[in-house]
């Protein structure tokens, strides 16, 4: 079948065998860039109706049915879920009421593949305002608020997900946004890189039209450079993930936020004074350091570079080795985007009680596989909890499964998902309007001018002014004094 076909070249994804045995290409990826941004503030039951989307006949006010959600009677609810987001995410609101009367996506035909929450739908919608047309697809089959796809299948955008796709569902909404009579996407906006994947594979004719790609996962932005280093990427592709507005925000301040709100709607756990150990001191070991420290947990780091480690130092950390704390600890985050950090012995030798999980980019950093044997008993707990208990008592309390904490069992926070959706917004312009030859067959970072750019706009939600150069001081730093004031390695 269709899902299978690519799993060939995607062999080391398809090695995580889960609960439900081996799921094959779409979810062996989504443990990593397609985590659950979880349902925590969606509402809706994906069990409250047994119907699949597929077979219900729908339309909108406006007699349209080129959608498929869960149901679209929720639509009113979820404006309002946009709505509130809206008041956060000033910096994309003011972007579409600066750039709507020169319309600088008109006759972009964007398909994209993100989670569909109210955050995304401001997106989306800036997008729109700008003069694309989209048809979206979800990028996980947990993530998607059912009443914010109503919602954008009511105001007219064709959007085909609902919370708890099956495998084949996936691929099905993937190929709807793909392949319609008389509409031709010219632009890709994915998230972990299923959907550019099915164009390259599917629709070789239509992947060679592509004007860009714009990718914010890890994952995805690292099968792009696959795709690239076999000659094969013959679109430009915009990396997202790792330009500054994302890294130095998404990744430190959104941990920092989120960090404690998982554990905290999971576990109830009290910090002061209890005994944690972080895994990698990157941008997000940072940001869950920060907030265990002021919370006055004692803080354990492990880290495999000199320098994050020396960093981790001087923050007042002590840097171990994870053996060597292992029988003392009360919790273990990982957060190296690695595999395999937290081992089965590391696991037989945890002490009682002691809370496990992952904030790293796929779930492969805890052998979870190594915990499904018969001498232990799995007992869940509440969502996204359980108790692997060993045969003298022992347990350990495992978290989403070793899957991203915060994206499973919280939420995250709607200001710094504006910062990377102004970035992914501003690299779809950018793409979209370049003349032709400056963006070659290739993965590119967005340029410093636009980083600079989306956190300027940021600024004024903090009443926050910035002094300007004057011609002398800029000349004196040979810098221009409207930027771009980060040299481009930063």
């Amino acid at each position: 079948s269709q899902q299978i076909q690519f799993a060939d070249d995607m062999q080391e994804f398809t090695k995580f065998p889960t609960k439900t045995g081996r799921r094959s290409l779409s979810r062996s990826i989504s443990q990593s860039s397609t985590d659950s941004y979880s349902s925590a503030a969606s509402y809706t039951d994906s069990s409250d109706d047994e119907v699949s989307p597929r077979e219900k006949q729908q339309t909108n006010s406006k007699g349209s049915s080129n959608f498929c959600v869960k149901n679209i009677k929720q639509a009113e609810f979820g404006r309002r879920e946009i709505e509130i987001a809206e008041q956060d995410m000033s910096a994309l609101i003011s972007l579409r009421k600066r750039a709507q009367g020169e319309k600088p996506l008109a006759g972009a035909k964007i398909v994209g593949c993100t989670h569909i929450t109210a955050q995304t739908a401001v997106l989306l919608e800036t997008l729109c305002a700008l003069g694309a047309q989209c048809r979206w697809a979800a990028c996980n089959i947990y993530s998607t608020q059912n009443e914010v796809a109503a919602a954008l299948a009511e105001a007219g955008v064709s959007v085909f997900a609902w919370k708890g796709e099956s495998e084949d569902d996936f691929w099905w909404c993937i190929d709807r946004c793909v392949s319609v009579d008389g509409w031709q996407p010219n632009m890709i906006l994915d998230d972990g890189g299923d959907l550019t994947h099915w164009v390259y594979k599917k629709y070789p004719s239509v992947f060679k039209k592509i004007r860009g790609i714009v990718e914010e996962s890890v994952t995805g932005v690292h099968r792009l450079y696959q795709l690239s280093k076999a000659g094969k990427l013959c679109v430009p592709a915009m990396n997202v993930n790792d330009s500054v507005t994302k890294q130095k925000f998404d990744n430190l301040y959104c941990c920092r936020e989120s960090i404690l709100d998982g554990l905290k709607r999971t576990t109830d756990v009290m910090f002061g004074g209890k005994q944690v150990v972080v895994c990698g001191y990157g941008e997000v070991g940072k940001g869950c350091c920060a907030a265990l420290k002021a919370l006055g947990a004692i803080v354990y780091v492990t880290e495999i570079d000199p320098i994050c480690a020396l960093q981790a130092c001087m923050d007042g950390f002590r840097v171990v080795k994870l053996s060597e704390v292992i029988r003392q600890v009360d919790v273990v985050i990982t957060c190296t985007g690695n595999k395999n950090v937290v081992t089965r012995e590391h696991l037989d030798r945890m002490k009682n009680s002691c809370i496990v999980c992952n904030m790293g980019h796929s779930n492969t950093e805890i052998d979870v596989t190594s915990l499904r044997t018969p001498e232990l008993t799995w007992e869940r707990v509440r969502s996204q909890v359980d108790h692997v208990i060993w045969p003298d008592g022992k347990r350990v309390v495992l978290l989403a499964e070793g899957r991203l904490l915060n994206l499973s069992c919280s939420t995250v926070p709607t200001f710094v998902l504006s910062i990377t959706a102004t970035t992914q917004a501003l690299a779809l312009i950018e793409l979209y309007n370049a003349p032709e030859g400056r963006y070659k067959q290739d993965v590119y970072l967005l340029p410093k001018k636009m980083d600079e750019y989306v956190a300027s706009l940021h600024l004024p939600a903090f009443d926050a002014h910035l002094t300007e150069l004057s011609d002398d001081q800029a000349k004196y730093l040979g810098l221009n004094k409207n930027g771009p004031f980060k040299p481009n390695y930063y």
